[in-house]
């Protein structure tokens, strides 16, 4: 019996270990892409041009695709076609009519809107490789002709995409954790390395810069890690219930609610959102300097006060439009309600959602303006000390809050295995028959 137990635990213990090696091998997969290069560009060419223009619009890109776009690899433009087709779909299941009954319809409802992302992503990653085509031919670094060039790399970036998209869906459904969180983590965290080379460069011209630019990290890795874990805890009392032929006394717990229950969603949807015109308007825009279209993408510029408020004012929106798609105060007080609970000094229904609405917009205050802080804190810096911008606020927040999320996945993951087996046992078996 014992051996049998033994052998339960370790076929649990067996599947969490099957899902670490899928995620594992699947991230092993993303960066072996990220090395295959899109035929017709001389390399050595593109590697200089991208030297110009890292620290703007196109070092955002590059970070998000894990340094994709400076090789010109199948996975430049990474995954940020799906992120803007999410917050389109998303948006829109807000005001259009029929998308909103979809939402309710639960499972079924949820797959048909899936299928419009999918959609929408295919549409903008033509688009926006149609749109990287076009700027990497002007720049003189391919040996194709251009019909050849623009087919193979339209045909070439959207399978890339596509193919992220689907292995982020596979890591989510047989791995563990959000794919699309992941890898876009793995992306970032594939910048580090250079990252420490170029700090240890920075290190022998200024020192005392090098250690401050590390304790100013250290710092907001701290703040993250302590703002992340902050909670509001709502009490919660139940009433004397009846359970079987005895009755159960009341009871007093707390509601956890997170102080950013957005996660890192709202800093990925802005980033996405500002940098696809700006992108736009950098690939598509006139030669000429002089011209409206190039003076509005040199506005969009990191550092640039309108990139900044833009970036403020987005971030801020996304936590609260966010927030309110994943959280309902009315579903909440009718589940409250229907459980016999209620939170002491309120009443019962309207009341206690009303209540509820209060305490979760005042969090995401709070919230919105300590992420807006986390992002724009390193955007002064790097603007001030021209620190590289792989130091910034986004990719900080989204390496702290994904690892912390994974961890605590895991933990859970474990947790449930564990009870299951627990539960398995004989002695618990008729325990639960009496």
């Amino acid at each position: 019996m014992a051996n049998q137990q033994s052998l339960s635990g370790l076929s649990k213990f067996g599947d969490l270990k099957k899902r670490l090696v899928f995620l594992l091998g699947a991230l092993v997969v993303f960066r072996i892409g990220a090395h295959i290069p899109v035929p017709g560009v001389d390399a050595v060419a593109l590697a200089k041009l991208y030297e110009g223009a890292a620290n703007g619009i196109f070092g955002m890109l590059n970070m998000f695709s894990g340094g994709s776009l400076e090789r010109f690899s199948i996975f430049a433009i990474g995954i940020m076609p799906y992120i803007s087709a999410s917050i389109i779909v998303q948006l829109a299941s807000e005001i259009v009519p029929s998308l909103k009954a979809l939402k309710k319809e639960g499972e079924a409802g949820r797959k048909i809107i899936t299928k419009y992302t999918r959609y929408g992503t295919v549409l903008l990653a033509v688009l926006q490789s149609f749109g990287v085509a076009t700027f990497v031919y002007q720049q003189g670094v391919v040996v194709t002709s251009s019909l050849e060039f623009h087919i193979s790399t339209v045909v070439c970036l959207v399978t890339g995409t596509m193919f992220l998209m689907w292995l982020g869906e596979q890591i989510t459904e047989r791995g563990i954790g959000n794919g699309i969180s992941l890898i876009i983590t793995a992306g970032i965290v594939s910048g580090i390395p250079s990252g420490i080379v170029q700090l240890l460069t920075l290190s022998e011209r200024s020192m005392l810069m090098a250690v401050s630019i590390v304790i100013g990290i250290l710092l907001l890795i701290y703040a993250v890690v302590y703002f992340e874990s902050a909670q509001r805890k709502v009490p919660v009392h139940y009433a004397k219930r009846q359970f079987g032929s005895g009755m159960m006394p009341g009871q007093s717990i707390h509601m956890p609610f997170k102080l950013n229950m957005a996660g890192v969603i709202p800093p990925i949807f802005a980033s996405s959102i500002i940098l696809f015109p700006s992108t736009l308007l950098g690939w598509f825009g006139s030669n000429s300097t002089n011209s409206v279209l190039h003076k509005v993408a040199a506005m969009l510029q990191h550092g640039q006060p309108l990139y900044i408020v833009l970036f403020a004012t987005t971030i801020i929106f996304f936590c609260y439009f966010y927030t309110a798609l994943v959280f309902s105060p009315k579903e909440m007080a009718e589940n409250l309600k229907k459980s016999g609970a209620f939170v002491p000094g309120i009443r019962p229904g309207e009341q206690t959602s009303r209540y509820l609405e209060k305490v979760v917009l005042r969090l995401t205050l709070f919230g919105a303006l300590y992420i807006t802080t986390i992002c724009l804190i390193p955007e002064f810096l790097t603007t001030a000390l021209k620190v590289p911008f792989y130091l910034g606020g986004t990719s900080l927040l989204i390496l702290v809050v994904v690892t912390m999320d994974f961890r605590t996945q895991i933990n859970s993951y474990r947790m449930s295995s564990q009870y299951e087996d627990l539960m398995s046992r004989p002695d618990m078996k008729s325990l639960s028959r009496k």
